[in-house]
Protein backbone atom coordinates (compact mmCIF):
# COMPACT_ATOMS: atom_id res chain seq x y z
CA UNK A 1 0.00 0.00 0.00
CA UNK A 2 1.30 3.18 -0.99
CA UNK A 3 1.88 6.44 1.41
CA UNK A 4 -1.04 8.39 -0.11
CA UNK A 5 -3.49 5.34 0.72
CA UNK A 6 -2.33 4.97 4.36
CA UNK A 7 -2.23 8.28 5.00
CA UNK A 8 -5.84 8.53 3.61
CA UNK A 9 -6.69 5.70 5.68
CA UNK A 10 -5.37 6.98 8.97
CA UNK A 11 -6.39 10.49 8.20
CA UNK A 12 -10.06 9.07 8.04
CA UNK A 13 -9.99 7.35 10.92
CA UNK A 14 -8.47 9.94 13.42
CA UNK A 15 -11.01 12.70 11.46
CA UNK A 16 -13.62 10.25 13.16
CA UNK A 17 -12.19 9.88 16.69
CA UNK A 18 -11.94 13.34 16.81
CA UNK A 19 -15.49 14.36 15.71
CA UNK A 20 -16.87 11.80 18.19
CA UNK A 21 -14.88 13.74 21.16
CA UNK A 22 -15.45 17.08 20.10
CA UNK A 23 -18.88 17.83 18.29
CA UNK A 24 -21.04 18.59 21.36
CA UNK A 25 -18.75 20.98 22.22
CA UNK A 26 -18.60 22.94 19.13
CA UNK A 27 -22.05 22.93 19.20
CA UNK A 28 -22.12 24.78 22.32
CA UNK A 29 -19.76 27.12 20.86
CA UNK A 30 -21.56 28.09 17.58
CA UNK A 31 -24.81 28.86 19.84
CA UNK A 32 -22.83 31.24 22.01
CA UNK A 33 -21.08 32.93 19.00
CA UNK A 34 -24.45 33.07 16.88
CA UNK A 35 -26.00 34.87 19.64
CA UNK A 36 -27.18 38.34 18.40
CA UNK A 37 -26.34 41.45 20.63
CA UNK A 38 -28.87 41.87 23.29
CA UNK A 39 -30.92 45.51 23.62
CA UNK A 40 -29.57 47.90 26.14
CA UNK A 41 -30.67 47.04 29.54
CA UNK A 42 -31.50 43.18 27.83
CA UNK A 43 -29.69 39.84 29.31
CA UNK A 44 -28.03 37.74 26.01
CA UNK A 45 -29.96 34.64 25.13
CA UNK A 46 -26.95 32.60 26.98
CA UNK A 47 -25.21 33.46 30.42
CA UNK A 48 -22.52 31.17 29.30
CA UNK A 49 -21.82 27.41 28.51
CA UNK A 50 -23.60 25.81 31.86
CA UNK A 51 -26.79 28.37 30.74
CA UNK A 52 -26.83 27.00 26.98
CA UNK A 53 -26.29 23.35 28.03
CA UNK A 54 -29.45 24.06 30.45
CA UNK A 55 -31.25 25.98 27.71
CA UNK A 56 -30.49 23.70 25.31
CA UNK A 57 -31.21 20.57 26.52
CA UNK A 58 -34.63 21.93 28.09
CA UNK A 59 -35.73 22.98 24.75
CA UNK A 60 -34.24 20.12 22.27
CA UNK A 61 -33.29 17.54 24.80
CA UNK A 62 -29.85 15.76 24.66
CA UNK A 63 -29.78 14.54 20.85
CA UNK A 64 -29.65 18.49 20.50
CA UNK A 65 -25.72 18.37 21.30
CA UNK A 66 -24.33 16.15 18.70
CA UNK A 67 -26.57 18.11 16.14
CA UNK A 68 -25.59 18.71 12.76
CA UNK A 69 -23.22 15.56 13.53
CA UNK A 70 -24.32 14.02 9.91
CA UNK A 71 -22.82 16.49 7.86
CA UNK A 72 -19.65 16.55 9.08
CA UNK A 73 -19.58 12.46 9.33
CA UNK A 74 -20.25 12.79 6.04
CA UNK A 75 -16.61 14.78 5.27
CA UNK A 76 -14.70 13.48 7.63
CA UNK A 77 -13.64 11.21 5.64
CA UNK A 78 -12.49 13.80 2.81
CA UNK A 79 -11.50 16.65 4.76
CA UNK A 80 -9.07 15.10 7.33
CA UNK A 81 -7.75 12.32 4.67
CA UNK A 82 -7.16 15.34 2.21
CA UNK A 83 -5.31 16.89 4.58
CA UNK A 84 -3.12 13.91 6.32
CA UNK A 85 -2.30 13.40 2.58
CA UNK A 86 -1.51 16.93 1.77
CA UNK A 87 0.62 17.10 4.39
CA UNK A 88 2.21 13.67 3.86
CA UNK A 89 3.04 14.81 0.03
CA UNK A 90 4.66 18.31 0.92
CA UNK A 91 6.56 16.56 3.75
CA UNK A 92 8.18 14.07 1.31
CA UNK A 93 9.07 17.61 -0.61
CA UNK A 94 10.70 18.96 2.10
CA UNK A 95 12.72 16.22 3.40
CA UNK A 96 16.30 16.51 2.15
CA UNK A 97 16.76 13.02 1.42
CA UNK A 98 13.91 10.05 1.57
CA UNK A 99 12.78 9.08 5.47
CA UNK A 100 15.01 11.64 7.07
CA UNK A 101 13.14 13.70 9.74
CA UNK A 102 11.43 16.90 9.33
CA UNK A 103 12.52 20.12 11.69
CA UNK A 104 9.54 21.94 13.34
CA UNK A 105 9.85 24.52 10.90
CA UNK A 106 9.14 22.25 8.12
CA UNK A 107 6.10 20.75 9.55
CA UNK A 108 4.88 24.34 10.06
CA UNK A 109 5.45 24.63 6.68
CA UNK A 110 3.25 21.22 5.83
CA UNK A 111 0.80 22.09 7.81
CA UNK A 112 -0.18 25.72 6.09
CA UNK A 113 0.24 23.90 3.50
CA UNK A 114 -2.19 21.42 4.30
CA UNK A 115 -4.72 23.92 6.09
CA UNK A 116 -5.04 25.94 3.22
CA UNK A 117 -5.49 23.08 1.16
CA UNK A 118 -8.71 21.76 2.72
CA UNK A 119 -10.26 25.30 3.28
CA UNK A 120 -12.36 24.62 0.16
CA UNK A 121 -13.78 21.30 1.72
CA UNK A 122 -14.09 22.67 5.37
CA UNK A 123 -15.62 25.88 4.43
CA UNK A 124 -19.03 24.50 3.05
CA UNK A 125 -19.06 21.76 5.68
CA UNK A 126 -18.74 24.42 8.56
CA UNK A 127 -21.57 26.29 6.78
CA UNK A 128 -23.84 23.47 7.18
CA UNK A 129 -23.06 22.50 10.80
CA UNK A 130 -23.46 26.18 11.81
CA UNK A 131 -26.65 26.27 10.21
CA UNK A 132 -28.11 23.53 11.64
CA UNK A 133 -26.55 24.03 15.36
CA UNK A 134 -27.43 27.91 15.49
CA UNK A 135 -30.97 27.86 14.29
CA UNK A 136 -33.05 28.61 17.68
CA UNK A 137 -30.08 31.46 18.36
CA UNK A 138 -31.36 32.97 14.94
CA UNK A 139 -35.34 32.49 15.90
CA UNK A 140 -34.69 34.12 18.94
CA UNK A 141 -32.91 36.95 17.58
CA UNK A 142 -35.71 38.20 15.41
CA UNK A 143 -34.11 37.77 12.25
CA UNK A 144 -35.73 37.20 8.75
CA UNK A 145 -34.30 33.46 9.04
CA UNK A 146 -36.18 33.20 12.40
CA UNK A 147 -39.15 30.83 10.90
CA UNK A 148 -36.74 28.90 8.71
CA UNK A 149 -36.37 25.20 10.37
CA UNK A 150 -33.66 22.75 8.54
CA UNK A 151 -34.37 19.40 8.53
CA UNK A 152 -31.40 18.11 8.02
CA UNK A 153 -27.91 19.17 6.11
CA UNK A 154 -29.81 18.31 2.27
CA UNK A 155 -32.09 20.89 3.81
CA UNK A 156 -29.35 23.03 4.57
CA UNK A 157 -27.82 22.87 0.69
CA UNK A 158 -31.14 22.85 -0.86
CA UNK A 159 -31.93 26.03 0.28
CA UNK A 160 -28.77 27.80 0.15
CA UNK A 161 -28.64 26.32 -3.73
CA UNK A 162 -32.24 27.80 -4.58
CA UNK A 163 -32.04 31.01 -2.22
CA UNK A 164 -28.78 32.34 -1.61
CA UNK A 165 -26.70 32.27 -5.02
CA UNK A 166 -26.00 28.36 -6.14
CA UNK A 167 -23.12 27.32 -5.01
CA UNK A 168 -21.31 30.61 -4.47
CA UNK A 169 -23.65 30.34 -1.26
CA UNK A 170 -21.90 27.48 0.13
CA UNK A 171 -18.79 29.15 0.38
CA UNK A 172 -19.79 31.71 2.41
CA UNK A 173 -16.64 32.96 4.59
CA UNK A 174 -14.55 31.41 2.77
CA UNK A 175 -12.16 34.32 3.41
CA UNK A 176 -12.54 33.71 6.95
CA UNK A 177 -12.05 30.09 6.85
CA UNK A 178 -8.91 30.06 4.80
CA UNK A 179 -7.04 32.75 7.23
CA UNK A 180 -8.52 30.13 9.96
CA UNK A 181 -7.08 26.84 8.67
CA UNK A 182 -3.85 28.50 7.43
CA UNK A 183 -1.89 29.32 10.89
CA UNK A 184 -4.15 27.31 12.83
CA UNK A 185 -2.44 24.21 11.16
CA UNK A 186 0.48 25.58 10.51
CA UNK A 187 0.88 26.07 14.36
CA UNK A 188 -1.23 22.40 15.19
CA UNK A 189 1.52 20.48 13.10
CA UNK A 190 4.60 22.36 14.05
CA UNK A 191 3.74 22.40 17.77
CA UNK A 192 2.83 18.89 17.56
CA UNK A 193 6.31 17.64 15.86
CA UNK A 194 8.10 20.32 18.70
CA UNK A 195 6.42 18.29 21.68
CA UNK A 196 7.42 14.79 20.36
CA UNK A 197 11.01 15.83 19.26
CA UNK A 198 11.15 17.37 22.87
CA UNK A 199 9.95 14.73 24.66
CA UNK A 200 11.79 12.55 22.48
CA UNK A 201 15.05 13.93 23.14
CA UNK A 202 16.06 14.67 19.35
CA UNK A 203 14.92 14.57 15.98
CA UNK A 204 14.04 10.98 16.09
CA UNK A 205 10.44 10.85 17.92
CA UNK A 206 9.25 7.04 15.85
CA UNK A 207 9.60 5.56 19.25
CA UNK A 208 7.16 7.22 21.44
CA UNK A 209 4.69 5.37 23.44
CA UNK A 210 0.98 6.21 22.93
CA UNK A 211 0.74 8.57 25.96
CA UNK A 212 3.25 10.78 25.05
CA UNK A 213 1.22 10.83 21.28
CA UNK A 214 -1.81 12.26 23.78
CA UNK A 215 0.01 14.97 25.10
CA UNK A 216 1.50 15.68 21.77
CA UNK A 217 -1.92 15.99 19.79
CA UNK A 218 -3.20 17.61 22.81
CA UNK A 219 -0.95 20.43 23.32
CA UNK A 220 -0.55 20.98 18.95
CA UNK A 221 -4.96 20.88 19.06
CA UNK A 222 -5.05 23.48 21.66
CA UNK A 223 -2.18 25.51 19.58
CA UNK A 224 -4.27 25.61 16.88
CA UNK A 225 -7.15 27.93 18.34
CA UNK A 226 -5.32 30.17 20.18
CA UNK A 227 -4.36 32.77 17.49
CA UNK A 228 -7.09 31.86 15.20
CA UNK A 229 -10.15 32.12 17.25
CA UNK A 230 -11.41 35.77 16.57
CA UNK A 231 -11.38 34.69 12.85
CA UNK A 232 -13.43 31.45 13.82
CA UNK A 233 -16.19 34.23 15.68
CA UNK A 234 -16.33 36.03 12.48
CA UNK A 235 -16.62 33.27 10.17
CA UNK A 236 -19.25 31.52 11.89
CA UNK A 237 -21.35 34.78 12.24
CA UNK A 238 -21.01 35.31 8.46
CA UNK A 239 -21.63 31.91 7.79
CA UNK A 240 -25.70 31.97 9.14
CA UNK A 241 -26.00 35.54 8.61
CA UNK A 242 -29.30 36.58 6.25
CA UNK A 243 -28.33 36.56 2.85
CA UNK A 244 -31.13 39.00 1.63
CA UNK A 245 -30.72 41.35 4.56
CA UNK A 246 -27.18 40.81 5.79
CA UNK A 247 -25.79 42.28 9.08
CA UNK A 248 -22.38 42.12 7.91
CA UNK A 249 -21.09 43.08 4.75
CA UNK A 250 -18.00 40.77 5.13
CA UNK A 251 -14.86 39.58 7.24
CA UNK A 252 -13.60 43.22 8.51
CA UNK A 253 -17.17 44.51 8.83
CA UNK A 254 -17.92 41.77 11.15
CA UNK A 255 -14.80 42.05 13.19
CA UNK A 256 -15.19 45.67 13.53
CA UNK A 257 -18.92 45.67 14.36
CA UNK A 258 -18.45 43.17 16.82
CA UNK A 259 -15.20 44.99 18.86
CA UNK A 260 -17.86 47.81 18.81
CA UNK A 261 -20.99 46.49 20.18
CA UNK A 262 -19.46 43.93 22.18
CA UNK A 263 -16.04 44.53 22.97
CA UNK A 264 -12.91 42.55 22.72
CA UNK A 265 -14.85 39.57 24.88
CA UNK A 266 -17.45 39.33 21.70
CA UNK A 267 -14.70 38.16 19.38
CA UNK A 268 -13.81 35.48 22.11
CA UNK A 269 -17.26 34.00 22.57
CA UNK A 270 -17.33 30.32 22.67
CA UNK A 271 -14.01 30.23 23.45
CA UNK A 272 -14.29 27.92 26.88
CA UNK A 273 -15.61 25.39 25.05
CA UNK A 274 -13.54 25.14 22.35
CA UNK A 275 -10.57 24.69 24.08
CA UNK A 276 -12.02 22.45 26.53
CA UNK A 277 -12.77 19.64 23.86
CA UNK A 278 -9.77 20.97 21.76
CA UNK A 279 -7.33 18.95 23.52
CA UNK A 280 -8.83 15.85 23.88
CA UNK A 281 -10.26 15.55 20.54
CA UNK A 282 -6.81 16.28 19.07
CA UNK A 283 -5.03 13.93 20.98
CA UNK A 284 -7.87 11.47 20.05
CA UNK A 285 -7.17 12.57 15.98
CA UNK A 286 -3.53 12.22 16.23
CA UNK A 287 -3.03 8.89 18.70
CA UNK A 288 -6.01 7.20 15.77
CA UNK A 289 -4.00 8.88 12.81
CA UNK A 290 -0.38 7.36 14.17
CA UNK A 291 -1.71 4.06 15.45
CA UNK A 292 -3.43 3.36 12.41
CA UNK A 293 -0.25 4.31 10.20
CA UNK A 294 1.71 2.44 11.76
CA UNK A 295 -0.62 -0.56 11.63
CA UNK A 296 -1.04 0.19 7.76
CA UNK A 297 3.03 -0.60 7.72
Amino acid sequence: MGDVAKDLISGTVGGVAQLMVGHPFDTIKVKLQSQSTPLPGQPPQYAGVIDVVKQTLAAEGPRVLCKSMGAPLATVAALNAAIFMVRGQLEDLLRSEPGASLTVSQQFVAGAGAGGSVSVLTCPTELLKCRMQAQNALAHSGSASAALKYRGPIDVVRHVLASEGGIRGLFKGFIPTLVREIPGNAAMFGVYEAVKQYMAGGPDSSKLGRGSLIMAGGVAGASFWIGVYPIDVCKSVIQVDDYKTPKYSGSVNAFRSILASEGVKGVFKGFGPTMAPSMPANAACFLAYEVTRSALG
